[in-house]
């Protein structure tokens, strides 16, 4: 039988807003799985962030650069915000930043070019930056949009510096239309990106796995009304559509942006904008990246670790 530790229970907590107890029942009827047990407690009605993500803060920032058609991001993380406020930290990570669009979201080919102005790789010059600065820092991840007509719309959230923040987004849009027009579209959407955090541009794009975690969940609450099973079924399918896909779907989402008037899709600004852009307009993808996104952050006793260092321990 798994043993359900207090860590487990807070973890859960954290993840969901329930109540203690009922964290400690789901994880003992999941037999310690997390996932599982943040559906079951989903299915009990009990969860009180179903959809908030495994987002435990950690420090540094999101770069963002775009040259021509192409754009990218990168997360450089440090130890603490103090870090993130460093202009050397800042700067390393704009120019890291600035490499990143040729990399095409290949980590390995992006720590190993060479960074601006020495004649050492990135992975080097961050090492050599830990020795400066005195704190641990690594270039986590990144990724890339590029359009061959169109527009890469970039925006960044909780700016510190230019291209440098906590949330940094890019938003691939494809038109033949002006480009200027089309720009303003495309900051639009990539604002409404980083307020709304979609999955997927439409829905055929979602994992299916997914799809079929929010069907069983919707199934599981749908048989406490005692309705027939094609009804179930019905009812389900119409949660998708009306719930889950107007949630993460990015063209089904509400828009967000100026402008919108609180009723219209992402899909139907689209529309609209294509009268001032002269042409269809297609988002082709996109790049969210949220500081800190699934890092499990190791809880500290501030109190005992400064007793610690006092020698009162």
């Amino acid at each position: 039988m798994t043993t359900v530790t207090a860590s487990m229970v807070k973890a859960l907590r954290d993840k969901t807003g329930a109540g203690m107890m009922d964290c400690k029942t789901a994880l003992t009827e999941t037999a310690g799985d997390m996932e599982a047990a943040i559906d079951w407690l989903r299915t009990k009605g009990l969860s009180k962030a179903a959809k908030k993500a495994d987002r435990i803060a950690a420090d540094g920032l999101i770069g963002v650069a775009v040259k021509d058609k192409v754009g990218a991001v990168v997360e450089v993380n440090s130890e603490t915000d103090f870090v993130a406020r460093n202009d050397q930290f800042q700067g390393m990570v704009r120019d890291i930043a600035g490499l990143a669009p040729a990399a095409q979201s290949d980590l390995k080919k992006l720590l190993a070019a060479t960074y601006p102005g020495k004649s050492l790789p990135v992975e080097e010059h961050v090492k050599e930056m830990v020795s400066t600065i005195g704190e641990n820092m690594n270039v986590r991840r990144t990724a890339h949009a590029a359009v061959s007509d169109g527009v890469v719309a970039d925006y960044v959230h909780n700016k510190v510096a230019d291209g440098l923040g906590k949330i940094g987004v890019l938003a691939a849009i494809e038109s033949k239309g002006d480009k200027a027009a089309l720009m303003g579209v495309g900051r639009q959407i990539a604002m409404h990106i980083a307020a709304a955090s979609p999955v997927a541009v439409s829905a055929d794009q979602l994992d299916p796995a997914l799809i079929e975690r929010e069907r069983a969940v919707y199934s599981e609450q749908a048989k406490a009304s005692g309705k027939a099973d094609d009804i179930i079924a019905k009812m389900v399918e119409g949660r998708l559509r009306k719930e889950f896909y107007q949630a993460v779907v990015l063209l089904q989402q509400t828009f967000l942006g100026a402008g919108g008037d609180g009723k219209a899709t992402v899909e139907q600004f689209l529309k609209e904008s294509e009268k001032s852009v002269g042409a269809p307009i297609k988002i082709a993808g996109f790049v969210r990246y949220a500081l800190g996104e699934g890092i499990e952050k190791k809880d500290e006793d501030f109190a005992a670790e400064v007793a610690k260092a006092a020698g009162k321990t």
